[in-house]
């Protein structure tokens, strides 16, 4: 089962690689970029698939998706006291995220603004990342969990 979650975490991926999001960044982007794009795209994807029904396979794609987060972590060349502070403080920004965007279909424009801001301080064109996000999170709505777990699909 855990392919499946693969999928997911892949997806999640794809869609935070989009260079599109990138364009109002007045510098290179970073690995702390990419991961806090990852974490807001997860997020919406948890809030729209929460549900009674998908409760355990949704804890076991939070669990994986973490696990794979910590591994790049590994990957780039932290020691283990270093990833756990830093694990420590990407669960922190993940849940301050979802917390956010928790009520997001009642939010207006500005108010969208400035809790994706808070999140993306350095990108300069909030209304774009607010229109795409608004996308995604009615593309999410149109789909069904299990489309997520069939495949890698393009953003």
């Amino acid at each position: 089962m855990s392919e499946n979650y693969i999928n997911i975490y892949n997806n999640l991926i794809n869609f935070s690689r989009n260079k599109n999001l990138y364009k109002s960044l007045n510098r290179e982007d970073n690995f702390s970029d990419r991961l806090t794009l990852f974490l807001i795209h997860f997020a919406f994807f948890l809030k729209n698939f929460k549900n009674k029904e998908n409760k355990d396979i949704l804890q076991k794609i939070y669990d994986f998706n973490f696990r794979q987060l910590e591994l790049s972590i590994r990957e780039i060349g932290y020691g283990d006291q270093s990833i756990n502070k830093k694990m420590k403080i990407y669960l922190n920004l993940f849940h301050a995220i979802v917390s956010d965007i928790h009520f997001w279909d009642d939010l207006d424009k500005n108010e969208k603004s400035n809790k994706l801001s808070f999140f993306l301080e350095d990108f300069s064109k909030i209304d774009f990342l607010v229109e795409y996000f608004d996308d995604f999170n009615l593309d999410l709505k149109k789909k069904t969990l299990t489309f997520f777990l069939k495949g890698v699909i393009k953003p």
